[in-house]
């Protein structure tokens, strides 16, 4: 893992992972806001389902159904773009962010394979358009449900 040097504009080791532990992992304001969209329409689900690869922000394992609620910094979001604009550690960021960018591929790959219908919502998607989101979940839902 690289070091910080504030010689060169970082912030030290201690002040650094002070800030990165305030980021959440799980309980983000965009994925409650989906999961009590959901709550309200009568889905049932599960969260950060540790049987599932990737472990799934929501999962619904009735309708196969797997949900991921991403930061856009991390999963990269308009990726060519936002990495053409990153001025600090380049070297430690793009690689990170191309290797979250890969692992979600994977885990999508892995999902389908088991069956299961992987949603990814951008957070900004959901803080912007909720209900669109929530129709497109339970647009799935309907026609998965009316399947033999």
């Amino acid at each position: 893992m690289p070091r910080f040097r504030e010689e060169e504009g970082f912030y030290t080791t201690r002040k650094r992972s002070r800030i990165m532990s305030k980021i959440r992992r799980k309980d983000t304001k965009p994925e409650l806001l989906l999961r009590r969209a959901l709550w309200r329409k009568g889905i049932r689900y599960r969260v950060d389902s540790k049987k599932l690869p990737g472990r799934p922000d929501i999962s619904i394992r009735k309708y196969k159904l797997a949900i991921f609620v991403d930061g856009e910094f991390w999963h990269g979001y308009q990726w060519n773009e936002r990495k053409q604009t990153l001025k600090r550690n380049r070297d430690f960021w793009i690689p990170k962010i191309e290797r979250n960018m890969q692992r979600d591929r994977e885990v999508n790959r892995t999902l389908k394979e088991m069956g299961y219908t992987v949603f990814r919502f951008w957070e900004g998607e959901l803080k912007t358009d909720l209900k669109k989101c929530v129709n497109d979940l339970l647009v799935h839902i309907q026609l998965r449900g009316n399947c033999p």
